[in-house]
């Protein structure tokens, strides 16, 4: 039976590709409901102007990377349950048997309740399926409206803005990546964004999306209207947690697992964007990387917890270099913010001992800074 993972994500072939070093005869399996082919997520959201098409985007199709790996991966099934007391995986064909079960199944998109007829036709992109949807219909467009003024949403804007695209950026929040960093190093962003031409539409979300003609019109909660030829929501990702609720696993916001990876039911783990740790969910690559890492070592006999030190995260802006390291939840400091020469923002986030606790670094000048000032972090988990 062996190790039975779901999900074939940057998280279910890593730690698969761990569990390799560890062990080169134990069975692996992963099922997929999709194609299985791996590719670079965070590349969704700026491919466009790199003039990636989905296929551009793919690395290694299944097939190629079980023979990499000396697994099995099952393709286009969909697991509809799991038993864990039999420590058996339904799927829509058959059932899997397993030693050891690993989850693997990410976020998804949050969706938000809208008004009007074309309120179907708002595109999310999570997926290498979505992303060639999306691709298609902005084909000969020209104006797109972005739902959310957080990480991706303003990936997408610079992408798209130096595709040639008119951006109108739409959110509830008072600047850009409101929930990361502070107003002036959201608001140095936000100018270099709008001297590509984005336009934001801030403290405000969208209440209807109708058609107009061969446009959409985007009808706001201030009253105002926009036209665009193609609207997309970026609003944020929810861990998927569906699966793992249904099987009477102990879930809140993700998966709870305790810092060993392992769940409430015994021999079931999880990792990536749909576990809670300690809890923190952390629906970034870094995190995933040390998580498949300790896990593989678990999972082979090895019990290992996992620890995770600070790791900023780069956001794909390059009209203006972003990185941050948010505080931990509830951590008590203040930001102090240092405006740059290049009109940029070093912000450092810190406590009343003067310890460091967060730090958002825009523009070049501020983020040179990044290892420097990353020593000084606390780690995520210690």
């Amino acid at each position: 039976m062996g190790v039975l993972i779901i999900g074939t994500g940057l998280a279910g072939y890593t730690v698969a590709r761990e569990v390799r070093k560890h062990d080169d005869a134990i069975g692996i399996t992963l099922v997929t409901a999709d194609d299985g082919h791996n590719y670079s997520k965070p590349m969704l959201s700026n491919g466009f102007a790199k003039g990636k098409s989905a296929d551009g985007l793919r690395q290694q199709s299944a097939e190629q990377m079980a023979e990499a790996l000396g697994v099995t991966v099952r393709t286009h099934t969909r697991v509809t349950g799991i038993d864990t007391a039999a420590k058996r995986v339904r799927t829509d064909t058959d059932a899997l048997d397993y030693d050891q079960l690993v989850l693997a199944v990410g976020a998804k998109q949050l969706v938000l309740p809208l008004d009007g007829d074309a309120a179907d036709d708002v595109m999310r992109v999570n997926t290498l399926g979505e992303y060639a949807h999306f691709r298609n219909q902005i084909e000969g467009a020209s104006r797109v409206a972005i739902m959310g003024p957080g990480l991706i949403g303003c990936e997408f804007a610079n992408d798209l803005a130096n595709g040639g695209f008119q951006c109108d950026v739409i959110g509830p929040d008072n600047h850009p990546l409101e929930r990361l960093m502070p107003e002036p190093a959201g608001r140095a962003l936000q100018g270099a964004l709008a001297a590509l031409g984005v336009q934001f539409h801030l403290g405000t979300v969208v209440n209807a999306v109708n058609q107009d003609g061969e446009a959409y019109r985007v009808s706001l909660a201030n009253g105002s209207e926009i036209l665009a030829d193609a609207v997309l929501s970026a609003v944020g990702l929810v861990p998927d947690i569906e699966l793992a609720r249904e099987a009477g696993l102990e879930t809140a916001r993700g998966i709870r697992v305790n810092r060993e990876l392992a769940t409430s039911a015994d021999g079931v783990y999880a990792l990536g964007d749909c576990v809670e740790i300690d809890g923190l969910v952390m629906p970034y690559v870094m995190p995933i990387m040390h998580a498949a890492r300790a896990l593989g070592a678990t999972l082979t006999g090895t019990p290992t917890a996992v620890t995770m030190p600070a790791m900023p995260v780069a956001v794909k802006t390059p009209a203006h270099p972003v990185v941050v390291a948010p505080p931990a939840p509830g951590a008590e400091g203040t930001w102090q913010c240092e405006s740059q020469e290049d009109g940029g923002v070093l912000a450092r986030h810190v406590a009343a001992d003067g310890s460091l606790l967060g730090v958002a670094l825009t523009g070049s000048m501020a983020v040179k800074q990044k290892m420097a000032l990353q020593r000084e972090l606390p780690p995520v988990l210690s």
